[in-house]
């Protein structure tokens, strides 16, 4: 394989706007593949990983539907240097 694999970590600081998460979406490779309203799907090519975000901009994601989102996305939360 080319060095990649299915369980990316991402850095995800417990309290994430619906902003902060589309960049972490698309710092692992995921593309804006279609938007209807408030909806938007997000496709990574590489993994071919699909993830349906309602996207309310600076407002802040729930934990849950964050922990959620993470999952379908394949990505796991990660802690910066010097945490934890």
């Amino acid at each position: 394989m080319d060095g990649w694999t299915s369980h990316v970590c991402a850095v995800v600081r417990e309290h994430v706007t619906f902003n902060e998460l589309v960049r972490v979406l698309e710092r692992n490779g995921f593309q804006l593949r279609q938007e209807k309203g408030s909806v938007r799907y997000y496709s990574n090519p590489k993994t071919g990983k699909d993830v349906r975000i309602d996207y309310h901009g600076s407002r802040e994601v729930p934990g849950g539907t964050l922990a959620a989102i993470l999952k379908q996305a394949g990505l796991r939360r990660g802690k910066k240097a010097g945490e934890g």
